[in-house]
């Protein structure tokens, strides 16, 4: 699956097990700069499992994910400086502003924090910045992450269901993100139940299927 782009990730004959249950076995694959990857299956195929494989938050049963072709636990300071992960949960902090939750993490992360409300513009919360999150919609929660992502120098994005509570002009900013992101580079890697309206030749798929054992 490599292309003529450098060679960002690699996962190595990767095999995942969970409670007694295969989910994949063998699985490898490159994630080239440049490249947009959408991971699709099948409830319980083991989507968000992969993700935090590659993320590095959990362990495969065998084989190994490589940075720049060395284990990425054995080079895990350099590897996260690198890669930005949103899971399922937003990471908001309900006692804080919007400003407040993305300036934090704008601040944790050496970014410029005083480009926050410019950024909570960028995912429609322009005139939320001084709102408490315990005030705001799910939706809005996973707007504030998602502005991490406009700040982010890192390259690799590892993003699990992105669009959940995004409306259809959110969802097509995010798609022009991704493109722009992968022109200037960088790598994404996502899952999502709905069809992508991405037209890139970097773009591809991996489908993950039940397996029987």
């Amino acid at each position: 699956m490599a292309t003529q782009h450098s060679v960002l990730l690699a996962a190595d004959k990767l095999t995942c097990i969970r409670e007694d249950r295969l989910l994949f076995d063998q699985l490898s694959f490159d994630v080239s700069a440049g490249d947009i990857i959408q991971i699709e299956g099948a409830n319980g195929t083991g989507k968000t499992s992969l993700l935090r494989i590659l993320a590095g938050l959990s362990q495969p049963y065998d084989g190994e994910v490589l940075y720049k072709a060395e284990n990425i636990h054995h080079c895990q300071e350099d590897y996260n400086s690198d890669l930005i992960f949103l899971g399922h949960l937003p990471g908001i902090k309900g006692e804080m502003t919007s400003e407040e939750n993305l300036q934090f993490y704008l601040k944790l992360h050496g970014l410029d924090h005083s480009l926050a409300e410019q950024t909570l513009a960028e995912v429609s919360l322009f005139g939320f910045e001084d709102a408490l999150a315990s005030h705001l919609s799910a939706g809005q929660h996973r707007r504030i992450a998602l502005a991490r992502l406009w700040q982010s120098n890192s390259k690799i994005w590892i993003l699990d269901e992105p669009f959940t509570a995004i409306d259809k002009a959110g969802v097509e900013k995010l798609e022009q993100l991704f493109l722009r992101h992968a022109k200037n580079g960088g790598a994404v890697i996502l899952t999502t139940h709905q069809d992508l309206s991405i037209h890139s030749n970097d773009f591809k798929k991996i489908i993950l299927e039940h397996q029987f054992i």
